[in-house]
């Protein structure tokens, strides 16, 4: 039996129907599906049950016989928006709750694969290397949560056994209910319908040119794709980005959903906010070269395909679910 929480998430829905794809059903979903539209990326799934994440813990710590059964927990769910500012929100949701999860783990030695973020990497300033999670500076507290978590898992020596993922720019079908927070590819999709051209945000240094600024966009068929074989492989504990290891521009980008669109590209460059200023990541660059060297890595697919993809049968389709 598989726990996956955050399972009617963007990625956590994504990787339910992987897990269904290769035969595997017997899944215990945790989430809180609230009243958003996370609901609706459940369609079409099969698992066993479903809990919300406030109920869980009464439910694997009092019942002995359901604990014994779990071969693994894959804890994708959080709180994932950069821009949240309740930070005792962050500290109970997404590092306190992990803690109490993974002790659990580890008492009852099941395998652990949990996500972290790029975000923990803050202005890149000391790189994107994941051979160590030292002298990193995350830029806002979600990306603080997210460090916290991986130091307490180094903390309690937890490192070589524990499987943590740290997921660059990740987009694709199923992220339609997580509003300000849905890839720039989902926004301009929209934008395109509406207005017929797409808004970004100008560059706030002389470094880069509007819209030359760069992310590790990596399309989630090829993130469910890796985070299944890590939960195949046995013995392969350790922190890994998971990102294309290829930073592209927001040009590029809008550039491929109009194209897949078939539509000119016309793009409107604003201000940035102020809230962001100070807080922008401008590159972003996965290092990839221990996911390399891993039993698990993939061939990561071009993003003009990922787009195309996304936006012909996802998007164009009225947001199909994956």
């Amino acid at each position: 039996m598989i726990i996956l929480t955050g399972g009617a998430g963007f990625i956590g829905s994504c990787f339910l129907k992987k897990l269904n794809d290769e035969g595997i059903n017997d899944i215990i979903l945790v989430d809180r599906l609230g009243k958003e539209n996370k609901w609706k990326n459940l369609v079409g799934k099969h698992f066993r049950n479903y809990y919300h994440k406030d109920e869980f813990f009464d439910i694997i710590f009092n019942n002995k016989k359901f604990s014994r059964n779990i071969d693994a927990i894959i804890h994708l769910g959080a709180c994932s928006s950069t821009t949240e500012n309740d930070v005792d929100y962050l500290m109970s949701n997404n590092l306190n709750y992990s803690i109490k999860l993974a002790e659990f783990a580890a008492e009852q030695n099941i395998k652990f694969i949990y996500a972290s973020s790029a975000a923990t990497y803050g202005d890149g300033s000391n790189g994107y290397s994941d051979t160590t999670i030292d002298n990193l500076t995350p830029l806002n507290p979600y990306g603080l949560s997210k460090h916290l978590f991986d130091q307490w898992v180094f903390d309690n020596k937890l490192e070589d056994t524990f499987t943590g993922v740290k997921f660059f720019n990740v987009f694709g079908p199923n992220e339609y209910h997580k509003g300000n927070m849905a890839s720039m590819i989902f926004k301009s999709y929209n934008q395109i319908r509406t207005t017929g051209k797409v808004k970004l945000f100008k560059s706030n240094t002389e470094e880069y040119k509007d819209g030359e600024q760069k992310r590790d966009f990596v399309y989630v068929k090829d993130a469910t794709d890796v985070l299944y074989q890590m939960l195949q492989k046995k013995d392969t504990g350790g922190i890994y980005n998971l990102g294309t290891g290829k930073a592209r521009t927001w040009n590029d980008l809008i550039q491929a959903v109009f194209n897949a669109l078939g539509q000119q590209t016309v793009i409107e460059y604003i201000n940035m906010p102020e809230e962001l200023i100070g807080k922008y990541q401008n590159f972003t660059e996965a290092d990839i070269t221990k996911l390399k060297n891993s039993p698990f890595m993939v061939e990561f697919s071009e993003l003009e395909d990922s787009v195309f993809d996304y936006v012909t049968n996802y998007l164009n389709k009225n947001f199909k679910n994956i």
